[in-house]
């Protein structure tokens, strides 16, 4: 066997191999995501309760904040953990230096809890929740790029659909923390209704894409997470009264716990999401392990050597009894037949490359416009000091008034900043 020849399946075992360091890597996101998702899930829990607490004045909640405060430390410590590692995952990955940036992120965020659970006690409802709602989305935000690095369709199906149902359930806790303000207040005014209705309304696209991007059976699980009817009850009455009340712990409370059974279901869904991505990732792992040792034997038949992997690199071992001038049958030191072989392996895994780039960019058209949509929120936060939910409002009205939809206000914003930023 010439040199070229050589080279040809020395290339060709390679590609196949970085298909399974892939994997391998794709199945240390998932378990970062399931870290993630513990702790964005005790986040949620200890925001609620001390948005409960504040909001009544720290008549409610005032003994278990101390627990829910270590159950994210908890949770933290793990996830930190796993952050640990994931530097050396990545280190050579072409998206390293973004996916680095939003851990940085989170970290630094995670940092600033302490100062805030020692002053929690002074703040208002509504920094408190304005503090935790924006640890979580950078929490989240680090979910999406682990998302957007998968180059699996399968897998990246999943995490779409786990990131999406993740983004879906967050915002269902910031209904229950806008809802708690309102009916501890007896406070239901326009803006408050307008709140509650956008939580709503984006709860809806966030779990209209999981349902679009899960399995069948996962589908199916959502549908029978309905929510009750006195849950339906009370945010009816949250959305529609229009006159002051006087305020109503015990309505409240009520909707805090209703609200919080609905999360809680929500999570356990979470938690089977979870499952399934890690079982995706095994068996894939399986699958492409099998696949590569079938194509080592097969070339191995074929030019009647046996092939080890030392390192991640083919190492070819004549077999005994063949001298080097056995495998040259012509002037190229090729035989026909083995080049046609040769060539058809290179070309069924160039073919099989292009489908599943194929698939990959459908699936990252979703993954774009998500993208789109929040570097636009994070310009109008940047120059207008605005909070996420008043920069995704803005975005919105602007899609409204132009008759556009989101993404394309999205995009052409971004197009003008980057105009203006390349100019003298």
């Amino acid at each position: 066997m010439n040199a070229d020849s050589a080279t040809t399946v020395r290339f060709l075992l390679a590609s196949r191999q970085c298909e399974l360091n892939s994997l391998r890597y794709l199945l240390q996101t998932g378990e970062l995501v399931g870290k993630i998702s513990q702790m964005v899930h005790m986040l949620q829990r200890e925001r609620g309760t001390s948005n409960l607490y504040l909001c009544t004045q720290g008549r409610l909640c005032g003994e278990q904040l101390a627990q829910r405060a270590q159950d994210a430390l908890t949770a933290q410590v793990a996830l930190l953990h796993h952050l640990d590692q994931l530097e050396t995952l990545t280190a050579t990955l072409p998206q390293a230096s973004r996916l680095l940036s939003r851990v940085a992120s989170v970290v630094y965020a995670l940092s600033l809890l302490p100062a805030l659970r020692q002053q929690v006690r002074q703040l208002t409802a509504q920094d408190a929740i304005a503090f935790f709602n924006d640890t979580i989305r950078h929490l989240l935000a680090l979910v999406f790029e682990l998302s957007d690095a998968a180059a699996e369709p399968a897998i990246s199906r999943a995490l779409i659909a786990q990131f999406s149902f993740m983004q879906g359930k967050e915002l269902a806790g910031q209904e229950r923390a806008a809802g708690v303000a309102a009916l501890a207040a007896g406070q239901f005014d326009e803006h408050s209704q307008h709140t509650l209705l956008d939580l709503i309304e984006r709860q809806d696209r966030c779990f209209a894409t999981f349902a679009e991007f899960c399995d069948a059976a996962h589908r199916q699980r959502w549908l029978d997470l309905t929510p009750d009817s006195e849950f339906e009850r009370l945010r009816r009455i949250a959305c529609t009264r229009r006159t002051r009340q006087a305020a109503d712990e015990a309505e409240s409370l009520r909707w805090f716990s209703v609200a919080t059974q609905r999360i809680d279901g929500m999570k356990q869904l979470e938690d089977e999401l979870q499952t399934s991505l890690m079982d995706l990732c095994r068996a894939r792992i399986a699958v492409q392990e099998q696949a590569n040792n079938e194509q080592r034997a097969d070339i191995s038949s074929l030019m009647g050597q046996q092939i080890q992997d030392e390192g991640g690199y083919a190492v070819f071992m004549p077999h005994a009894g063949h001298e080097q001038g056995e495998w040259l049958a012509n002037d190229e030191g090729v035989t026909p037949q083995l080049s046609r072989s040769l060539l058809s392996l290179v070309q069924q895994q160039a073919r099989r490359l292009q489908a599943l780039d194929h698939e990959l960019t459908t699936l990252r058209v979703t993954l774009n416009e998500r993208k789109a949509i929040d570097r636009a929120k994070s310009l109008l936060m940047q120059h207008r000091a605005l909070s996420e939910e008043e920069a995704y409002k803005t975005l919105r009205r602007m899609a409204m008034n132009q008759n556009k939809k989101l993404v394309e206000i999205a995009t052409a914003m971004l197009a003008v900043a980057d105009i203006l930023q390349e100019s003298p």
